[in-house]
């Protein structure tokens, strides 16, 4: 029998700006209920970016954290994984500020620098609720999201030995997966090790089914037994690939973050919305979404009391 399936929901992200969508989760309270929502809808893991609530752009204060995080885990059993990604343009002190504070079960790392470019969604709008976001955009044609191999063995050490926290390795390209076997071979992490493979980011891999199936076969050959692996895909590949991932056996993640529609034209309504569409996709071919607790146990995880929220 196929094992249950691991669905994460990133609720808000540091991408998506307040102009795109009036769903987006934006204060405390709003991110608080999009992933209680989420959770009670069948998402197990919880991927949480903070914004400042004044003007919704993305925000590394751990206080704004706190202010959600607590709340989250009160309402529901589904565990947190705290963003070393932050915003575009943070530094990795500040990227890692959240997850440094709340020591929490789970955070995300991008396994590797790349372009990272979001600046063709400027010309899907031409009015802004905040002067910030299209200066946002337009940065992002001149950059280069850093995480070197320094960065990466100070943030595995950091976090993962001095907290125990476990981590979603987001790999954004074949590379990636390389330069996470090379951390494995440094025994600085201990398996199992929850690879997500991201498609469809401009300066990424691109979001074909053909790449899926081949990073999917070179994790295999990386990693053997001792890793799970999930998907996403941004925009409007998040539900084919999530699908896809469902079909072969894998996890996938949904939410704001990675898309703010969920069907064509349609801007969804609420994460909540995106995980009862893939929840109702993956029971339809046979499969049963995992618990919190059953991935907790696959994933390795310290626990709910180990965490400083």
């Amino acid at each position: 029998m196929p094992k249950p399936v691991i669905v994460t929901c990133a609720p808000t992200g540091g991408i998506h700006t307040p102009t795109m969508s009036p769903h987006l989760p934006v204060t405390p309270d709003e991110i608080a209920t999009a992933a209680v929502e989420a959770a009670e809808a069948g998402a197990a893991i919880i991927h949480l970016h903070a914004r400042n609530p004044e003007t919704g752009k993305p925000d590394p204060r751990p206080e704004l954290f706190q202010e959600f995080m607590p709340q989250i885990a009160a309402a529901c059993d589904a565990f947190l994984n705290v963003s070393t990604g932050g915003g575009l343009g943070m530094t990795r002190e500040e990227r890692l500020r959240a997850a440094v504070a709340t020591s929490p079960e789970m955070a995300s790392l991008n396994v590797g620098s790349l372009n990272f470019g979001i600046f063709p969604m400027l010309g899907k709008y031409s009015r802004w609720k905040h002067a910030w976001e299209p200066e946002f955009l337009e940065t992002t044609r001149d950059f280069v999201f850093k995480n070197t191999f320094t960065d990466l063995e100070y943030i595995v050490k950091e976090l993962g030995q001095g907290h125990g926290t476990k981590f979603e390795f987001e790999c954004y390209d074949l590379g990636h997966l390389y330069n996470l076997a090379w951390l494995i071979e440094q025994g600085w992490i201990e398996p199992p090790f929850f690879v997500q493979m991201v498609f469809g980011v401009l300066g990424g891999v691109g979001a074909d089914l053909d790449n899926l199936l081949h990073m999917h076969t070179i994790a295999g050959k990386l990693f053997g037994d001792d890793y799970e692996w999930s998907v996403l895909a941004a925009g409007r590949h998040q539900m084919p690939f999530a699908t896809q991932a469902a079909m072969l056996g894998g996890n996938l993640r949904v939410g704001l973050e990675d898309s703010l529609f969920i069907g064509r034209g349609e801007l969804a309504s609420s994460n909540a919305a995106q995980v009862r569409k893939i929840r109702g996709v993956v029971e339809s071919l046979g499969h049963e979404l995992a618990t919190p607790s059953q991935a907790r146990e696959r994933l390795g995880l310290k626990g709910g009391d180990h965490v400083a929220f």
